[in-house]
């Protein structure tokens, strides 16, 4: 029957220590479907899709698959049932191989023997159905780039033959010739009758690849719809229950003299002969594919990897940082792409994170006074807009739009003449994006001057004053604000 779900949760309620994650929460999915779950960050849409993967009990409500209610009571249970759920976060063995890792719990048919030739011809033919033919079965998962181990993660969950298949963010980390593989994909396994979830921030992705959108807020329903019968603006406006006006605050920054000036940085093979400038104030862009050295070069401009050649200017002069911690004492803030390994301690308090860039602001005579510490912190995530219980929870307990807010706060502690944001908004929501490019904006108008590496067309266009593009370790061109468009970009990304 056109109208019968192969997915029903009704009434779904959850709590944690007392507070609701989900409050009568429902959700609706056909089969052949590709439905897209969105909502700010803390808008509970992991928790509902950790209970569809019996990662999380319900307190509450009801769910049916194919028809009969089911109580999924573990992982292994909902697998049984055909749902496969991908996580932003990998669940890779990355000291194991490509292969081992697609087949990792059946790695033998009979007995306690691996037949390796035929594990690595059976991952070599998925990898092939994905169309990354290029990634080598027998290569370590460790040895591959953020991208492919991506790929991985999806090739194990689809030889698992899901019915089901939930996919969190998953283009966050993939090129746009690797997204366009992706949508081939998931369009030729919805054809096959698979049910897919798409949770994104990406919402143009949504329009271009979605069936329907379902919209999650503080834990509750707020609407379902095709994506033909809505627009960007309501969509967002549903998601933050505020209208925005616009998703990119104006700035009225006074750009002035020349902070930072780089000149034939070399450093390793993804570093090659880089040149460029950055003034006080401006916000300038870095833009290319991935893989494209814009990381490498700024670890290398800030001490984190060894350079082999080419002058760093810096406050008019020449400097050479061993360190981050020369940098820092520089007063220069480095933004990791990788937020939960680099740029914030999730097992830390919140507090302790926002001020450990500055602890003489908050000791006396060599001791912490406790009481300045969480005020200061405070203070400074006040100016964000962070949500968060207590001051001394853990960073973990918080949204990934919240964590990164804790992230940015430890370099407004320090009160930095540079800061270098290394996709400072990857897996942020809607609303916590336009707080943070205020917050950028705030920083460029007090003369801060800002590097911005993005991979996302529309922001790098709307926030920089300038953007460099980068391809295989060098730079390609400088496109000033009159001619910053996606195709401007996209030509200096790939030609050669």
């Amino acid at each position: 029957m056109e109208d019968k779900y192969l997915v029903e949760m009704d009434n779904i309620s959850k709590s944690f220590s007392g507070i609701k994650a989900l409050d009568n929460m429902k959700f609706y999915l056909k089969g052949g479907e590709i439905h897209a779950l969105i909502g700010e960050n803390g808008a509970g849409k992991s928790t509902l899709m950790k209970i569809l993967s019996g990662a999380y009990i319900n307190d509450s409500g009801t769910i049916k698959i194919d028809g009969q209610i089911r109580k999924i009571s573990s992982p292994r249970a909902s697998m049984k049932l055909g749902v496969s759920v991908i996580y932003q976060e990998f669940m890779l063995a990355p000291h194991l191989t490509v292969a081992e890792n697609i087949f990792i719990d059946r790695l033998s048919e009979k007995g306690a023997f691996v037949n390796w030739k035929k594990l690595r011809r059976d991952a070599k033919k998925l990898l092939e159905k994905l169309g990354f033919e290029d990634i080598d079965p027998s290569s370590l998962v460790i040895d591959l780039p953020v991208a492919y181990q991506q790929v991985v993660e999806i090739c194990k969950s689809l030889s698992r033959n899901a019915k089901i298949l939930v996919l969190d963010e998953p283009s966050a980390v993939l090129t746009f010739s690797e997204i366009e593989k992706l949508f081939k994909l998931l369009r030729k396994l919805k054809a096959q009758g698979i049910a897919i979830v798409y949770i994104s921030h990406r919402l143009d992705e949504l329009f271009e690849l979605c069936d329907m959108i379902t919209v999650m807020k503080d834990g509750c329903f707020v609407g379902k719809y095709n994506v033909n019968e809505i627009d960007k603006k309501d969509l967002i406006e549903k998601m933050v229950g505020r209208e925005l006006k616009t998703l990119f605050p104006k700035r009225n920054a006074k750009v002035g003299e020349t902070i930072l000036e780089v000149k034939n940085l070399n450093a390793g093979r993804m570093v090659q002969n880089v040149s460029f400038n950055v003034r006080k104030g401006e916000v300038v862009g870095f833009s290319g594919l991935v893989g494209a050295g814009r990381t490498e070069t700024m670890r290398a401009i800030y001490g984190a990897d060894k350079r082999e050649g080419g002058c760093i200017i810096y406050n008019g002069k020449e400097v050479e940082f061993k360190s981050p911690y020369d940098a820092v004492k520089n007063k220069i803030g480095l933004l990791p792409e990788d937020r939960k390994q680099q740029g914030v301690l999730v097992e830390m308090p919140i507090q302790e994170n926002v001020t450990l860039t500055s602890l003489k602001k908050i000791t006396t005579g060599g001791v912490i006074n406790h009481k300045k510490d969480a005020g200061f912190a405070a203070d400074l995530l006040a100016k964000l807009d962070t949500k968060y219980g207590k001051i001394d929870d853990p960073v973990d307990s918080l949204s990934g739009g919240n964590q990164q807010k804790v992230a940015l706060a430890k370099w407004l502690a320090v009160g930095c003449d540079l800061i270098i944001l290394d996709e400072p908004t990857r897996g942020v929501d809607v609303g916590a994006k336009t707080e943070i490019y205020k917050a950028v904006n705030d920083l460029a108008e007090s003369g801060v001057a800002i590097i911005m590496i993005s991979s996302e067309m529309e922001e790098i266009i709307h926030m920089s004053d300038r953007v460099y593009v980068m391809r295989q370790g060098r730079i390609t061109g400088e496109l000033l604000m009159s001619d910053l468009n996606e195709v401007n970009i996209m030509k200096l990304c790939v030609e050669e």
